[in-house]
């Protein structure tokens, strides 16, 4: 994984984390594919930061996060409890729309 180490990279890092934006892909059973015609944002992009090789500007990881919460995808901060636990993550809202 990449180290972030500009305030605005952390901002961005806390928001959505490459683990985060693959799960939330396999809840909706998506492909890179379907996640870029969503979002707007290039299927390289999305796989570069999957993978820990780039860190995406700011407005490419709302974009992001803005298509999977469209489609029912509640994400949890850090810090922040959920069911059990703590820690960044993510869940199903109602009815997603997956395809």
């Amino acid at each position: 994984m990449l180290s972030i180490s500009t305030a605005k990279h952390k901002r961005a890092d806390t928001m959505l984390t490459p683990e985060q934006l693959r799960a939330a892909r396999a809840m909706l059973s998506w492909t890179r594919q379907d996640l870029a015609k969503r979002s707007g944002v290039f299927v390289n992009t999305i796989k570069r930061f999957e993978v820990g090789e780039s860190d995406p500007k700011l407005s490419t990881l709302y974009s992001l996060k803005r298509a999977v919460e469209a489609a029912g995808i509640e994400f949890i901060d850090d810090g922040k409890v959920a069911t059990e636990g703590t820690g960044p993550g993510l869940r199903l809202r109602g009815s997603p729309k997956r395809k």
